[in-house]
């Protein structure tokens, strides 16, 4: 089963990039060169900005969501029970309407476009930034968490190179994850090569950020692996020799069953509890996506 929290905010951060690629695609192609229904400004073109604007914003605070989780977990680590996803859900899709609704009003009262598409407004801030805000206490997440990582590893008495080259490795790891990529990159370079070559590079990351996340994260994931090879093998049971001896088939794709359930997928994720009751080894929790993130 995948039903731990962890996978939970996994699976809520996903379903944010998806929600969020879906509208910005729309919005790229049948509203911003759309110029008939821009300039016929209907009502339901703002909505659709609002809608934009605050699955943006949902993104980010999901990934906020896993910083703050994943912080807890390995830095503050005093929770040996789970702890209450109400406040993520309230954090990740709850808290960005806020800054939405903000900027609708302002936007209507002060700056009130045909369907808001305008960047030439300094009420865009009221929605990027609690994002930055959200952004840069990732990356103080994202310095502890590495910083806890190599004073663990120096009492194992590590080898320096390789003690650095570990802290990198768990840096890149998450770094996607954390959305700490639009910290290293804020500012557009002045002049033409260098604006173009940054353009490149933000869209890439930007587009390609989710399908990142989701290969580390989901695709490249041992308890999803196993889970999906668990239900193959049954299918391979109940349907490859389909209605050659129906009993044994039951009976043979309830003891796969079995033995799957009894092997390590169960609800209650204990890998999470990283107190030093649970996982001794932070090392291998954070190093290895199987251990960490799978």
């Amino acid at each position: 089963s995948l039903s731990c929290q962890r996978i939970t905010l996994h699976k809520n951060l996903f379903f944010s990039f998806v929600c969020n690629s879906i509208v910005t695609i729309i919005q790229l192609t049948a509203v911003a060169n759309n110029q008939p229904l821009v300039a016929s400004n209907p009502i339901s073109c703002k909505l659709f900005q609002f809608v934009h604007h605050y699955l943006m914003g949902c993104n980010y605070f999901w990934m906020l969501c896993e910083g703050i989780y994943l912080h807890t977990l390995i830095v503050v680590a005093v929770f040996a029970e789970k702890q209450h996803l109400m406040w993520y859900y309230f954090l990740g899709w709850g808290f960005p309407m806020i800054p939405a609704c903000i900027h609708a009003v302002a936007r209507s009262l002060y700056y009130n476009d045909n369907c808001w598409i305008s960047s030439d407004t300094h009420l865009l801030y009221i929605i990027h930034g609690p994002i930055c805000a959200a952004l840069l206490v990732n990356l103080f997440f994202l310095l502890n968490i590495v910083r806890v990582l190599i004073t663990k590893l120096k009492v194992t008495h590590q080898a320096e190179s390789n003690l650095y080259m570990k802290a990198v490795r768990a840096t890149l790891i998450l770094v996607p994850l954390l959305g700490i990529e639009f910290v290293l990159l804020p500012w557009r370079p002045e002049g033409r090569i260098a604006e173009e070559v940054y353009d490149y590079i933000i869209t890439i990351l930007m587009h390609y950020q989710g399908l990142l996340v989701s290969t580390i994260f989901c695709f490249f994931n041992g308890e999803v692996q196993a889970i999906l090879r668990r239900n193959w093998n049954q299918y391979k049971i109940q349907f490859g020799n389909s209605f050659s001896h129906p009993d044994v088939l039951r009976t043979a794709s309830y003891t796969v069953s079995t033995i799957s359930d009894g092997t390590g997928y169960s609800h209650d994720c204990p890998s999470e509890h990283l107190n030093g009751k649970s996982i001794h080894d932070m090392e291998s929790i954070i190093l290895k996506s199987e251990k960490l993130y799978n």
